[in-house]
């Protein structure tokens, strides 16, 4: 077996992957990133699924790395598209005018600016970035991990890295199991969270669902039919059997509205819908406005489908044993994605829908990865509940629990998907809430961090730390505190209990431009107890 060294290992590539990485090789240290995709980036990129942020993204309310890095995608554009006059002169551009957020772009833009930004360190001879690698065992000593095996999934070689400190930056909480660290999957009882909405019982196994995206153009009088997808038979009749129940058969344009869970239906209208939130699925996720470029330049949309149709939630993506069950999974969730797509272009008629292979980079046109909701999440120092979060949970009160351990800010709803237990949507309102460092050091093992949805969050608040903003932030302050520990020859435990390393490591984190607080004069908007302004 091929061995390597470095000082610290971060095993996944993803938002937080990348954010780790950033931050700890600003500091000097020797670092490997590895990936299990051929594209590091994560959601913005081998999941194509654009930002969710909240309202005030392009003014406060994320970390300065990861403002550089949407103000680097509008710049590509700007340098190396045929924008009109007015969407070059746009200082928020949109390139895909996407209502989902206010940057919907490329999955090849995003990844080209990733690279980018960790071009420097890897020219500088301290980053070592390992795609196509994922992590089979781990070499444990009592409570610290000393190396972590992976296998080059091109050449089927193993590799093992030594490392001081470990970030499981995976979108599984992959390094978990194989490390040893406590960690929890599933769905929390009331016994032991006390949240409002948590299950009676444990469910272990109740996750969400998972999603394969896709990105499609149309082009009106040509057929762009793809082959009956195996199972189609199942899926088109398939009625989801969920509590509330839902509205009909999964592949149709009927669905639930996730707030009321009432009954709602879909406008799908491509190149007709109106550029205005809420307009219809066609402009929920576009990631290319064909308007915001040249005439000609372009003849259609592009838009990505991440639409509560391909939501699988027949298996749960978190309790695979192993990466030949998650594949046999993410290839029936392929499965799901495709008969949507065909259903789309034969039963609802809109044959020029074309699957674009070329933006996501694949043969068979799917994102090459599955966008994952719910992961491993460690049993940490210090767990985020509902309580903490949850507007209907403390009434009148304009942001969530303050932790004297902040690490970083974040603001989404509470926004759980269906699940394999059979739990229809839950949406709960959130207040403005802080990333607490107690919920990114597990409570065992004292050498690796939790930096993205494995961190110390419940069922039902990984449902708004989910986010990518927030993800950044997360990943950002464990390449950071991994860095300062090694610094400091202390464990992060020792960081986050004592108040003078604490206040050193955070002030870091603010020279870093981390916020770690929201501003003061946001506040509610009269009349609505649970909206902001500011």
């Amino acid at each position: 077996m091929k061995e390597l060294q470095t000082d610290i290992l971060i095993v996944g590539g993803g938002v937080g992957g990348c954010a780790a990485a950033l931050a700890a090789a600003e500091s000097g240290w020797n670092i490997i990133l590895t990936e299990e995709s051929d594209w590091i980036g994560g959601q913005l990129t081998s999941q194509a699924t654009p930002p969710d942020e909240h309202g005030w993204i392009e003014n406060f309310g994320c970390t300065r790395e990861y403002r550089r890095m949407r103000n680097a995608v509008r710049e590509f554009y700007k340098a190396n598209y045929p924008l009109t006059e007015k969407a070059k002169a746009n200082s928020r551009l949109n390139p895909g005018d996407g209502w989902v957020s206010p940057l919907c772009a490329e999955p090849l833009v995003f990844l080209k600016v990733l690279e980018a930004m960790l071009a420097e360190y890897v020219e500088r001879g301290n980053l070592q970035i390992l795609t196509e690698h994922f992590p089979i065992a781990a070499d444990t000593e009592k409570t610290k991990v000393r190396s972590v095996a992976l296998v080059n999934l091109r050449s089927g070689e193993n590799v093992s890295v030594s490392a001081g400190y470990f970030i499981d930056a995976t979108e599984l909480g992959e390094l978990l199991p194989l490390t040893k660290t406590e960690f929890v999957t599933g769905a929390e009882s009331k016994t032991e969270t006390g949240e409002p909405s948590a299950k009676e019982t444990r469910e272990p196994k109740n996750s969400q669902a998972f999603s394969v995206c896709y990105a499609m153009s149309f082009h009106a009088g040509e057929n762009h039919t793809i082959e009956k997808p195996v199972n189609y038979e199942f899926w088109r009749d398939y009625v989801p059997n969920l509590n509330p129940p839902w509205s009909g058969r999964l592949l149709s344009l009927d669905g639930i509205s996730p707030r009321s869970m009432q009954p709602i239906s879909y406008n799908f209208a491509p190149h007709q819908e109106p550029n205005r939130a809420f307009a219809g699925l066609w402009t929920y996720r576009r990631i290319l406005h064909r308007e915001n470029f040249v005439e000609n330049a372009f003849d259609s949309d592009i838009t990505l489908v991440n639409y509560p149709q391909i939501d699988y939630f027949l298996k749960d993506l978190s309790n695979a044993a192993g990466y030949e069950e998650k594949q046999r999974l993410v290839s029936e969730g392929k499965n799901l994605s495709l008969s949507f797509l065909y259903w789309l272009q034969t039963v609802a008629g809109f044959s020029g829908l074309k699957l674009r292979n070329d933006v996501v980079g694949t043969n068979d046109g799917l994102a090459k990865m599955p966008y994952v909701r719910e992961s491993r999440r460690i049993r940490a120092e210090f767990t985020v509940c509902e309580q903490h979060v949850s507007a209907a949970c403390r009434p009148n009160e304009i942001f969530a629990e303050k932790f004297d351990d902040s690490v970083g800010i974040g603001f989404y709803r509470i926004d759980l998907h269906p699940t394999v237990g059979s739990d229809n949507y839950l949406d709960v309102e959130a207040l403005p809430f802080q990333i607490p460092l107690g919920a990114l050091i597990p409570q065992t093992t004292e050498n690796l961090l939790a930096a993205c949805k494995n961190i110390g969050t419940t069922h039902i608040t990984n449902g708004c730390y989910r986010l990518h903003p927030i993800e950044w932030n997360i990943g950002e302050a464990a390449g950071a505190l991994a860095a300062f520990c090694l610094v400091k020859n202390a464990k992060p435990s020792a960081v986050r209990n004592d108040a003078k390393l604490l206040g050193e490591f955070q002030n870091l984190l603010v020279k870093k431009g981390v916020e770690l607080e929201w501003r003061k004069d946001l506040k509610l908007v009269e009349g609505d107890p649970h909206r902001h302004a500011f």
